[in-house]
């Protein structure tokens, strides 16, 4: 049985995505953050689809002492994973850090996303063909890598930072796919539209439920977002394919800031440099 992991699995698109892929004939592996919303979330699908192939694990993608705990007992666990949906992500109107130090929705969304990565990326080569979903968005349009001050300091906003975390997915996926050439394993991003989830809503404060319920009737439902999500992890169409952006079940054209060879090339360099930076300190301090 094939296995897969998504992250951000116990809600919005990574909840819908694990029912498809549950429908689908996979194994699923659930990553949440909170255990009390994975198991809440766990039950509901057990119930739902009547299959039992589904497990939760826990993990928190702003901490990478998180990230490499789960990783580790994914590879203790499993010989193989067939597929990994980088699904989780966050969106906040306020400034904060993650554990490492880095603004948290290019934290959560970029960095946590790619040590998950690399981390199980021996994994996904003993599969007979890996594939790994990256979710960006439309919004990666709006956005640049702020260089001079990545971790914006000095110059926050919700928008600012979270087109920044989804054009960092881009520009990751691009650069992937090349180093992944020689390998059975692809990397794709995709656009999942504008869907109506909680995606974006404050826990704490309420902050963006009343106007998700005035936009609601314009968004796509979890189930029509997951649906090219589901295409990347699971369709022959698009076997062998790599280093994509998808939309609606196809090919999508990226921002001409994304296209910038300089930029793809440079960024890669700076988010391997800075992976391998915090992690030496996680590895001293041990």
């Amino acid at each position: 049985m094939k296995k897969v992991i998504i992250t951000g699995a116990n809600s919005g698109l990574g909840k819908a995505t694990t029912y498809e892929m549950l429908k689908r004939g996979y194994e699923v592996i659930m990553v949440c953050r909170s255990e009390k919303r994975g198991a809440k979330a766990l039950q509901e699908i057990l119930k739902q689809s009547q299959n039992k192939n589904v497990v939760l694990d826990l993990c928190d993608l702003s901490s990478f002492e998180s990230i490499l705990e789960f990783s580790k007992r994914i590879k203790e666990k499993y010989e193989a994973i067939d597929v990994l949906i980088n699904n989780a992500g966050v969106i906040l109107t306020k400034r904060q850090e993650t554990k490492e130090g880095f603004e948290m929705q290019i934290g959560v969304n970029h960095f946590g996303h790619v040590l998950l990565t690399r981390e199980l990326l021996p994994l996904l080569k003993k599969a007979d063909s890996g594939r790994i979903v990256v979710v960006s968005s439309g919004a990666h349009k709006g956005g640049k890598i702020y260089f001079h001050d990545l971790q914006l300091k000095k110059n926050y906003s919700t928008f600012r930072a979270y087109a920044q975390s989804k054009l960092a997915n881009v520009l990751y996926v691009k650069s992937m796919a090349k180093e992944l050439r020689q390998t059975n394993v692809t990397i794709n991003a995709v656009h999942p539209g504008a869907v109506g989830t909680n995606f974006g809503v404050d826990r704490d404060t309420g902050f963006g439920k009343t106007l998700l319920k005035v936009l609601g009737i314009f968004f796509l439902t979890p189930e029509e977002g997951a649906r090219t999500i589901v295409y990347l992890a699971d369709s022959k169409e698009v076997e062998g394919k790599s280093g994509g952006y998808y939309y609606k079940q196809k090919p999508s054209e990226i921002s001409k800031y994304a296209k910038q060879r300089s930029i793809t090339h440079r960024f890669f360099k700076l988010t391997n440099a800075l992976i391998d930076e915090k992690l030496k300190t996680i590895m001293e301090d041990r």
